[in-house]
């Protein structure tokens, strides 16, 4: 499924095409979805004002929560009779945002994850172990069905039920996972803990998403499992993962865009204002190519940056790992704190494990945070007694503490704990802070 013509396309060829593409799509969005006609004769918009990707700018943003406000179905640019798949997400925070497809839409999804999967190494003579989660969640099937379109053979396990995954890695031998960076890691330590080694399973390569990660936790899973690890993106309100993929030659710059399905943009997250690229933003989707939920830039929250690499495989954009969401960022006594920066201030620093929580609380009318974060097996093997009296204990703390204080800016109390003490994905995505103070 490495298509070539299409990720190599010279770059005024790919704008032509994104073009002509975006035309079609602001005719058929105003045309066939009331919310879209409505948003453009708001902004005293007529479609002819669109002619190309440098009007984006011109049309609002879409956000998540016009997308509940038309629930179910009412963003659908297509007859219910022509969608063919429905999923949505929880809905923990109100109602859930809803996502359809139809039979073009599928094939396009199809795409976009195959191609992603051979950009992570990935063959149609290898079999894929995919410990996403299936059911309304967009990524255990996408992932299934793009495997499936690239020739695979897929064991869909799922998450949770660790010991049977396990078995079934030494059992089916398969070469590619599939699960979140977070539930990589509690696999790798439940492998070390029943002494299963990496000349026991065939993993070759690690294909994870649906959170973000650091290159401290790609350098724990890659050791654990025995792997090339690689970051998938995606979101299903743009389609789900495949919307961009990192190459497994060219790990740490950045992860390549679909662009000829998915136009991004980079925003300031205070003004909308548009950023250039290599400059830090919130990251703004067009779908292209989607028939059913046509989106037109969708304010995805997500904080990165975007840019061309000319040394590059493919000519498409490469987006930046993802810092964190601009409405997970914590301010804390005045300083903008994502939970990334502290992760990747552990790449490098012995004895400490990237297994973490940011516990948040307030004190009066001051917020405090606080790192919980694990020692490896190997430093806690080698203490006797209570770990807060030990000097090797203290002198970590102290210089955790400092790197955090000289790099972010922030003050913050660091207590290092033993191991397994810190919650563990059980297959889902983990949740790296904890914020009390709504419970006080």
């Amino acid at each position: 499924m490495y298509n070539k013509e299409i990720e190599t396309l010279p770059l005024d060829k790919l704008r032509k095409l994104q073009n002509e593409r975006l035309t079609n799509l602001v005719e058929r969005v105003y045309t066939k979805v009331p919310f879209y006609k409505k948003q453009f004769d708001e902004a005293g918009l007529k479609t002819s004002d669109i002619k190309g990707v440098l009007d984006l700018h011109k049309i609002p943003f879409t956000k998540k929560t016009d997308l509940r406000d038309n629930y179910p179905f009412d963003m659908f640019a297509v007859p219910m009779d022509d969608v063919v798949r429905i999923h949505a997400s929880s809905g923990t925070t109100g109602r859930p945002t809803v996502v359809g497809y139809n039979s073009h839409d599928l094939g396009v999804f199809d795409e976009v994850v195959a191609r992603s999967l051979v950009a992570g190494g990935a063959t149609s003579k290898m079999k894929m172990h995919n410990a996403y989660g299936y059911g309304l969640f967009t990524g255990g099937l996408g992932i299934h069905s793009g495997a499936t379109k690239l020739g695979m053979a897929v064991v869909p396990i799922s998450g949770g039920m660790t010991e049977r995954q396990l078995m079934l890695l030494q059992d089916f031998q398969p070469e590619v996972i599939c699960c979140t960076p977070s539930y990589a890691q509690t696999l790798g330590e439940e492998m070390q803990k029943r002494g299963i080694t990496h000349d026991d399973i065939n993993l070759k390569y690690a294909i994870l998403g649906a959170e973000p990660w650091t290159e401290a936790i790609r350098t724990q899973v890659e050791g654990l499992l025995n792997v090339t690890a690689t970051n998938i993106y995606g979101l299903s309100e743009i389609i789900g993962p495949g919307v961009s993929q990192e190459d497994y030659e060219e790990k740490g710059t950045g992860s390549y865009i679909w662009e000829d399905h998915f136009y991004p943009e980079i925003v300031d997250r205070d003004t909308g204002e548009p950023l250039p690229y290599g400059k830090e933003g919130v990251l703004v989707f067009t779908t292209l190519t989607k028939e059913a939920l046509p989106i037109m830039r969708y304010w995805t929250n997500d904080i990165c940056s975007i840019d061309y690499d000319s040394g590059a495989k493919r000519t498409h954009i490469k987006m930046s790992s993802i810092k964190g969401r601009s409405d997970d960022m914590l301010i804390i006594r005045g300083v903008n704190l994502f939970h990334t920066q502290v992760e990747a201030l552990l790449e490098g620093m012995e004895h400490l494990a990237p297994c973490y929580q940011l516990i948040v609380t307030r004190e009066g009318t001051m917020d405090r945070v606080k790192l919980n974060i694990e020692i490896t097996k190997e430093l806690q093997d080698n203490i006797d007694g209570d770990l807060a009296n030990n000097d090797t204990i203290k002198n970590l703390t102290g210089k955790l503490s400092k790197k955090i204080k000289d790099n972010i800016g922030l003050s913050m109390k660091v207590e290092l704990m033993a191991c397994d003490t810190i919650p563990r994905s059980a297959g889902g995505k983990l949740s790296r802070i904890v914020d009390c103070r709504e419970l006080g």
